[in-house]
This record gives structure tokens, sequence and C-alpha cells, in this order.
């Protein structure tokens, strides 16, 4: 019940055990296809480059700025989270001219302070997170955020780590060039194959690059080739990762996107009532809310770290505290994929509260 990973489905668990085919036996090449009209579904997109990247959300993050930010590039990036800093360095990283779009933490980027930024700096990418996991905040009007980057002839990059098949994402509908993911947060999947979609705007400005990308491994143009229609040989891809996100993408597609949004939001619902009642507050306002992961502030009185390590350790149940600057003042509960369930909910609530009574605090149970 942390920020992820979450409870892997035990039909995805099932997969993993199969037997490894070649990663370019004509099996493994069919499970290729299925896999990326799956993430198009879940991404909501008709992009053709649309892949899962072999390695954590962090690589497919990488493969994302890395890519499409070139040496020179004017690059803006959020101010109001742990995750927006990282663009920041890897976009640096990628040789770009890093400008902050002013921001608090536990608040969304506001539009008209966006349309500001860009204003002032001109930016060749705007990168963007839409479910802030430091924070537990989600941003709202992407598609406004992609009118403006596009009236300004830009690129926009979305994070959507906690919010594929978690919360309302439309890639297509809203705009977005860039969006990845990972795989271990919404979609209940072990980590090593991350969903990654560029739409034809993007993938003509890498294909345009004058000097390749720094980093040889993820590099699109290369990969391309593997997950493009050709096929050919660039690294070996991790089998049994793409087992395992095959099937949590058909479980998505079997529930139904809106019904699985729908669900997120009950069951996190749900979750922050009980806490409510036990005199708990949330970080964040009921408008900007994440429901696949709710922010708590640690009361003064209560040791944030030994309430989440007498969780794991009494009731098998694991929470984790803050990032950065939010180190100590809150806990971040996940409430995503198979671990968002009504029964988990309660047995975390209980545990919750016998924790919080053995501190002193006394919880405001009916």
């Amino acid at each position: 019940m942390g920020p992820g990973p979450s409870e892997v489905h035990p039909e995805v668990l099932e997969v993993m055990s199969k037997p490894l085919v070649g990663h370019l036996d004509p099996a493994f090449i069919e499970i290729m296809d299925e896999v990326q009209e799956l993430l198009r579904y879940a991404f909501q997109t008709a992009n053709e480059w649309t892949i899962p990247v072999s390695g954590t959300g962090s690589a497919a993050m990488e493969a994302a700025i890395g890519n499409v930010v070139v040496p020179g590039d004017t690059v803006l990036v959020p101010g109001n989270g742990y995750f927006g800093e990282r663009m920041a360095q890897m976009a640096e990283r990628a040789g770009g001219d890093v400008s902050v779009i002013e921001g608090r933490w536990g608040e969304p980027i506001d539009i008209d302070t966006l349309q500001t930024a860009v204003d002032e700096t001109d930016p060749d990418v705007v990168c963007l997170v839409h479910a802030e996991t430091s924070t537990g905040v989600l941003q709202h009007d992407l598609a406004k955020a992609a009118d403006i980057v596009h009236e300004n002839g830009g690129l926009l990059i979305v994070d959507c780590v906690t919010s594929l098949g978690g919360v309302e994402l439309r890639v297509d509908e809203w705009g977005i060039d860039v969006a990845y993911s990972g795989p271990q947060k919404c979609l209940s999947c072990p980590p090593g194959a991350s969903p990654l979609t560029l739409n034809d705007r993007a993938m003509e400005k890498i294909e345009a690059r004058e000097e390749p990308m720094r980093c040889w491994y993820l590099d699109l143009q290369l990969i391309a080739d593997y997950w493009g229609s050709d096929r050919s040989y660039h690294h070996t891809a991790p089998i049994t990762n793409v087992y395992a996100i095959r099937e949590a993408l058909r479980l998505v597609a079997e529930e139904g996107l809106e019904a699985r949004w729908d669900r997120h939001e009950q069951i996190a619902s749900s979750l922050v009532e009980q806490l409510e009642a036990l005199g708990l507050d949330t970080y964040v306002s009921s408008e900007d809310w994440l429901p696949t992961l709710t922010t708590i502030q640690v009361p003064d009185s209560v040791d944030d770290n030994a309430v989440i390590e007498q969780l794991r350790t009494s009731a098998g149940i694991e929470i984790a505290g803050g990032l950065g600057s939010m180190a100590g003042e809150i806990w971040r509960i996940g409430c995503m994929g198979h671990s968002a369930r009504e029964e988990n909910i309660s047995l975390l609530v209980d545990a919750m509260a016998s924790s919080l009574e053995d501190q002193g605090f006394e919880p405001m149970v009916d």
C-alpha cells in the first residue's frame, strides 16, 4: 500500500513462470504486437511508437527526455515535486537549458503560471507530471497545457507513472506528445518493461537529430528497428517482463478503463474517509487529490517512521514517508491496481489506528 510497487495480480505472476523463448522468436514477436496494441488502449492513443522500454519507469523517463531534448533546447520543468526535479536533472544531462515553472509542493502547476513561463522562455520542450508521486497531486488541464505548448511550437512530455491505468488519461484527445509510465504502479506488474508512447511530431524531431542521443541503449532510433516493423536485433528484451506486462494490460482491457478509473476513485475515497475518521488530515486539497496516491499529514506528536515500521512488522503492510523536503511531514499511501480493494483499506486503517494509539495519539473513532 505504498507508492509502488503495488501488489502484483496473481494472473500476472502465473504467466511469469512460462518458459522463455527467443527475443526474435515468431511467438514472441506476436506477443510484442499484442503488448503494443494493449498499451495504445491504456494510453488512449493511436501512436505507432508505443512500446515497453526495457527497464524501470526511470528508463522510460530517460528515453523520453534524452531522445526528445537535443543539446541547446530550452526545457521547462515543473517545480512542484520531487519528480519534476528528476526531469530537470535528465534534461540537463541531455544538454538542455532548463528553467523551472514556479510551483508549490502539494499543488498542481497553475495554467496561467505555465502560460507566463512559456511566454518568457520560448521553450522547445515542456515537461509536466500528471500524477506527482512525492505529493499525491493530480495535474489538471493537460489539454490546455498542450495547447499552450503547441501554440508556441514546443513538445509536451508528461510523466504518467502513477496515473496510467488508475486515473483518467487520454493522450491523443489531450494532445500529449510524449508520455511514459511504470508498470509497477496502477498496472500491478513487476518493474522491468515500462510504457512509453510518442506521437509523429516527437518522432520526427528525434529522427531529425544531427547527433545521436548520448545513451546507446535507450536511443529510440535504434530501438525503433526492434519494436518497429523490421523487428531487427537491438538488445535482448526482458522476456518474462514482457509476458507480465502483456497480462497486466490484458486485465486492464478486461476490466475496462472507465470502470478501472471509477474503481480507483471509489476505493481511495473510502480510504480517505476512514483515515479522516481517525483524526488524520490529508496533505492535498480534495480538488487536487490523486486517487492512486494519498498523502496524509503526520500529526505533531507522532513518529512517522515508527508507524511505518510497525505497520510493516506487525501487519505486513507497507506505506512510505515523504521524499525530499516532505520527509517526516507526510505518509504516502498507495491505492493502485490490484491493491485497490476494500479489504486492503480495512486492514490498513485498523493497523494504522492501533499504531497511532501505541504512540499516544487518540484516534477519533465512533
